[in-house]
């Protein structure tokens, strides 16, 4: 069974950059055949998805709104998956979770049966 820890997450202003971090615990041939994502929820709105990859491979899934500002990426030999994010503005301020399910990528939410507990991210105007 996977399990995820994130981490990475602050305060920071406008135009700054972060890097989430995502500990991914669990044998190899599972992460092998998973795939993992990033999701985010801010008070009062609904978790939306923000990018996903297959473990085994590193192809790569980004919601529209991204605009090429974020980067999902993992590390194999440390079981790490990262969010770069580049230029936050405030309407990035959401908590951060990251994600894994058994098979493809995908957007929904619903598909992922496994959570971390999230990191805050706030970016001030």
């Amino acid at each position: 069974q996977v399990r995820l820890v994130e981490s990475g997450g602050g305060l920071v202003q406008a135009g700054a950059s972060l890097r989430l971090s995502c500990a991914v615990s669990g044998r190899a041939s599972t992460l092998s055949t998973s795939a993992l994502g990033w999701f985010r929820q801010a008070p009062g709105k609904e978790r939306e998805f923000v990018a996903a990859l297959s473990w085994s491979n590193g192809n790569t899934k980004y919601a529209d709104f991204l605009k090429g500002r974020f980067t999902i990426s993992r590390d194999n030999a440390k079981n790490m998956m990262y969010l770069q994010m580049n230029s936050l503005n405030p309407e990035d301020t959401a908590v951060y979770r990251c994600a894994a399910k058994e098979g493809i990528r995908h957007t929904d939410p619903t598909m992922y049966p496994y959570w971390g507990q999230g990191t805050q991210v706030t970016v001030s105007s």
